[in-house]
């Protein structure tokens, strides 16, 4: 957050309070959707993953994900909720394009999961922010509006409808309105929403990428005067990004205020938010549960999640990603801005599989939060997205910690990986990138470096040490980087008689 946002949302709360509630859509990673067997892979041709029961054909019945149910119980255990003895579905009734049934399959009275708390750091300071509940529900399809310049339908000539989407198994983690942040809502509000995307990629349930849509979030927020009533709340849909839903908190603190210092009132909605802005615009009246119409999806029958089960679930959970920073951060000695650089650029989960490939620590953490970080920014993608595994990293560590080539070598050879070249060894083969330490090799060069600066040879004989690095460095500019920097030294000395 800038300077100049951090003082207008202080000043804002001098005045109010803020009050933030978040309902984040998590799609889960399941191989078919929730109520039939279509496949649920991402980027696939426009309707082609569909079939009669996620396009609510009639005479088309549903029948529920085990995956998917399980997956949203280990969600809830992990956020410390209670699991429901009885659950069931129901059917929420609303039309859009996207929704071939007119109806969504979730759940309303009887949630999977209920009561639950998630604790976050905010510069130094903890918050607790409770759980209302964790329900499954199916997703909608993907409307594409065309001719526009926004994307959105107004302005639009015509509008496409993608299927494949509707009916992929949704978890919705809805908190309870987050009081007595002050002005650190906005940074509470992101603070949570990152370390529950940690918990489900630790979970495995989801690959939780915002870009895609496979988590996002509704942020709603209204401000009250101290003392007074929780305000008229608005609701900002399909926030995307980390960043973006810090700003979805901030831009409504900041644009309601204003409203309420001249008496206006604040209209119950739902709202856009403008990545380019950081602000939101209107969009529609917000409805009220009773205006979904719910009742029992007649369908399917309750689900009873048997008690062994869920006792088996939670005694195989993994360690909560917060306790395991806290873990890793005093095993390496980190210092907290060492550690928040390396989730920050996305690097944990990499640095981690390229220790279990067998590199230590410290060079992972150096090549994925220097080296490799700066490609993946250049390449405008996330570090994950990289085309080098970490087991390739691993092994470019291991040529270097054997001497068989130096770091800037190693950047070569990860060119030729990124490259789709081959493996390391196999790059550094075919590129010539071998350290050359073989002193008859190495010795026409150093002869050739002494004879192309005699002055600094001169220096070296009447003990200026130092500057021997001169022409180690020109022994390897003129190797191209390939002559053993230590072979080089000695042979320096021992052309100059000095040991």
């Amino acid at each position: 957050m800038s300077t100049a946002a951090d003082a207008e949302v202080t000043a804002v709360l001098e005045r109010y309070e803020p009050v933030v509630g978040l309902e984040t859509h998590v799609e889960l990673g399941t191989e078919s959707k929730m109520f039939c067997g279509c496949a649920t892979d991402f980027g696939a041709d426009p309707n082609t993953q569909i079939c009669p029961v996620c396009l609510g054909l009639p005479g088309a019945l549903p029948v529920p994900n085990e995956k998917a149910i399980e997956s949203t119980i280990r969600i809830g255990l992990m956020l410390h909720c209670s699991i429901a003895e009885v659950s069931r579905f129901s059917r929420k009734n609303y039309f859009y394009p996207d929704m071939p049934k007119n109806f969504q399959t979730s759940q309303y009275d009887d949630p999977l999961c209920a009561d639950g708390y998630l604790d976050v750091v905010v510069d130094g300071e903890s918050f607790r922010v409770d759980i209302e509940r964790v329900h499954l529900e199916e997703d909608t399809g993907k409307t594409l509006h065309v001719g526009g310049s926004t994307g959105r339908i107004q302005g639009a000539t015509y509008s496409l409808v993608d299927f494949n989407r509707a009916g992929i198994p949704l978890v919705e983690i809805v908190t309870r309105p987050i009081v007595g942040a002050g002005d650190k809502a906005p940074a509470v509000a992101r603070a949570y929403a990152t370390e529950l995307r940690e918990i489900c990629r630790a979970l495995g349930v989801s690959d939780v990428r915002m870009e895609q849509g496979s988590m996002r979030c509704d942020v709603n927020v209204s401000l009250n005067r101290p003392g007074e009533p929780w305000g008229t709340r608005t609701e900002t849909k399909n926030v995307n990004s980390l960043r973006s839903i810090e700003q979805a908190v901030r831009g409504e603190i900041v644009r309601q205020a204003p409203l309420l210092d001249a008496g206006s009132r604040i209209h119950q909605e739902t709202r856009h938010f403008h990545e380019d802005t950081g602000e939101t615009t209107p969009g529609r009246s917000k409805e009220e549960a009773t205006d979904y119409r719910y009742f029992p999806e007649p369908d399917l029958v309750p689900m009873a999640p048997d008690r062994e089960w869920v006792a088996r679930l939670r005694a195989e959970l993994p360690e909560p990603p917060s306790a395991r920073l806290a873990r890793l951060q005093d095993e390496w000695g980190l210092t907290d801005k060492e550690l928040a650089s390396l989730v920050g650029a996305g690097a944990l989960e990499p640095v981690l599989a390229t220790i279990d490939a067998g590199a230590p620590h410290a060079a992972a953490r150096k090549w994925w939060t220097g080296e490799l970080a700066r490609r993946a920014n250049a390449a405008g993608v996330e570090l994950e997205r990289l085309a080098i595994s970490p087991a390739q990293v691993a092994e470019v560590i291991g040529l270097v910690d054997s001497g068989r080539i130096n770091d800037k070598l190693a950047r070569q050879v990860v060119d030729g990986v990124l490259a789709g070249e081959g493996e390391p060894e196999q790059v550094m083969q075919a590129r010539g990138l071998a350290v050359v330490s073989d002193a008859g090799a190495v010795g026409a060069a150093v002869d050739a470096a002494i004879a192309e600066h005699p002055d600094v040879a001169e220096k070296i004989r009447g003990g200026k040490l130092q500057a021997v690095g001169a022409l180690v460095g020109a022994v390897m500019k003129a190797t191209r980087g390939q002559a053993d920097a230590g072979t080089a030294r000695s042979l320096i000395l021992e052309r100059l008689g000095v040991g």
